[in-house]
């Protein structure tokens, strides 16, 4: 059992949230960096899909009541027990009582704490993830909320050299591959290479549901609305301020807005990672929406 003391802006649990369920109205949600939460899971003898616990900018405080082995990965933050430091991306076990608390990670936005056993509230249609648009799942932590863990796994806690390295590559990243959208008709000649030739911004209102980007504007060349159509996280949307909007985990699963690209699936961990007023950019890649099938 773990007991929240302090959240930070957001702290949620996540796991590999509820893709296939689109049909039915169901956004995928789950982390919003895979690879960092699998990675957390796998030091402490998880299986990948766990849940665990999704940390924006630090500031996370929880105390074990059981004894447990924990795991961060992610944006590397200030990780102490008890007041001493300890090391990033390593398992490690803690007796009951113990004081964790996360600082604010130097580079990176998003952190990530394992438990082995896992996070162990009641599944929603098949995940334990939070969906901060729907209100699907668990809601976002408070203080003074209790987690039950679940039973010991079968696989051993790992102590990877290697596994520190990995942590947080996606915040030194700054492009992303994307393919054409299927509305690029929707915007006047040379959008897709106005989109490719410059550097854009993040915006502070960004979160879970979509990353706001500023930069020149993509200028459409129809102006009548668009009907509701599907969506997937990655897909970049353009609203009529010109200023796109990359959809993130807890996007819906349809929108009005003309899609003009979609990021690869596997660079959405390097959108995860990038904090209000970093610039990316994008490198145009062949089609990856087999990906999401």
């Amino acid at each position: 059992m773990i007991e929240i003391i302090a959240t930070g802006p957001l702290s949620s649990i996540q796991d590999l949230g509820r893709p296939g369920l689109a049909g039915l109205g169901v956004g995928r949600s789950g982390a919003a960096d895979v690879g960092a939460l699998a990675l957390a899971n796998r030091l402490v003898g998880n299986d990948r899909d766990a849940a665990g616990i999704e940390i924006t900018f630090g500031g996370l405080k929880v105390r074990l009541l059981t004894a447990a082995t924990i795991a961060c990965a992610g944006a590397r933050a200030p990780l102490l027990t008890d007041g001493r430091t300890q090391d990033w991306a390593a398992a490690l076990s803690l007796p009951a009582g113990s004081l964790v608390e996360l600082g604010q990670p130097p580079t990176g936005l998003r952190s990530y704490l394992a438990v082995r056993g896992g996070i162990a509230v009641t599944a929603v249609l098949g995940s334990r993830a939070t969906d901060t648009l729907s209100g699907l799942g668990p809601p976002a932590l408070l203080p003074g909320m209790r987690l039950p863990v679940g039973p010991e796994p079968s696989g051993d806690p790992a102590q990877d050299p290697s596994a520190g390295s990995l942590a947080a590559t996606g915040a030194a990243a700054r492009s992303v591959r994307v393919s054409v959208g299927p509305r690029l008709d929707w915007f006047v000649a040379g959008s897709w290479q106005r989109l490719l030739g410059q550097r854009w911004t993040v915006q502070a209102d960004s979160d879970r549901i979509g990353i706001r980007l500023k930069g020149g504007s993509l200028i459409r060349a129809r102006l009548d609305e668009l009907p509701s159509e599907p969506t997937l996280p990655g897909s970049v949307q353009v609203p009529p301020s010109g200023q796109p909007v990359v959809l993130g985990p807890d996007a819906p699963v349809t929108g009005g807005y003309p899609v003009l690209a979609v990021v690869a699936p596997a660079d959405l961990e390097i959108l995860a990672q990038q904090r209000p007023g970093a610039e990316i950019g994008f490198i145009s890649s062949m089609s990856y929406l087999q990906e999401y099938d």
